[in-house]
This record gives C-alpha cells, sequence and structure tokens, in this order.
C-alpha cells in the first residue's frame, strides 16, 4: 500500500434538495472517504447556500450548498472517489487537490520523534 497523502475536497450539491437530504449526501460522501479511499477525515466544513459567481449552464443554478472536507486517503484509489462524484447527480461541482503542505509537516512531525532511552536499575539506584 502507497504511503498516505493529504488531500482537500470541496463539494457543492444542489439547493433544491431538502436540507435533510443535503445532510445526508454530505454523511454519504464521508463514507465514501473512509471506506472507498481509506481515508481519515482530519477536518469537515459545512459552508451552507452560497451564491454562485455565474448560472451554471446544465442545471440554470446560481447557488449551491458547500461542504468541505480535509483528510488523508490512499493515493492510489483517490480516482475512485472522484468517479463517484462525477455520477452523483446532486452534486452540482466538486473539486479534489493534493495539500502537499500537510504532507510536508506530517513528515516533519515524523522525523522530530525522538526516543528515549531508559534508565537503567543500576544508575537510579546509586
Amino acid at each position: 500500500m502507497a504511503r498516505e497523502r493529504f488531500y482537500e475536497t470541496m463539494i457543492v450539491i444542489k439547493p433544491t434538495l431538502s436540507e435533510e437530504e443535503r445532510t445526508n449526501l454530505t454523511e454519504k460522501v464521508k463514507g465514501w472517504i473512509t471506506d472507498t479511499v481509506d481515508g481519515t477525515i482530519e477536518e469537515e466544513k459545512r459552508w451552507g447556500l452560497r451564491k454562485f459567481a455565474y448560472r451554471t449552464q446544465k442545471e440554470n443554478l446560481n447557488e449551491g450548498d458547500y461542504t468541505y472536507f480535509v483528510y488523508k486517503a490512499n493515493p492510489e484509489k483517490i480516482n475512485t472517489l472522484d468517479e463517484r462524484f462525477h455520477i452523483t447527480q446532486d452534486i452540482v461541482r466538486h473539486l479534489t487537490i493534493r495539500r502537499e503542505d500537510l504532507d510536508k509537516k506530517a513528515k516533519s512531525k515524523e522525523s522530530n520523534i525522538t526516543v528515549e532511552e531508559p534508565v537503567s536499575e543500576e544508575n537510579s539506584a546509586e
């Protein structure tokens, strides 16, 4: 298995769905991240309904429900998540990027870990 990497995903859900349906779809996406790509969600933010800069051509929408995720996942499986977003009709837009800055921070934390030598009982008795 390849070393896990950090990713950031933003999804935009159709505003025509009820609040409950949008919440359920967000939970489903969280399940895809944890199950499909073996991910661990580090951060999730629900931004709610926001206006678009322009109307979408296909469905003529001018707003969407934004949700943002930061997670660690298997890079070999990340395309599977993208494919699921494409075939889900209630997700209007999505974008997934690799967060190299978080990868570097995690790597530096791993390299800064020091292991202390145990104190022998002979030295401590003196």
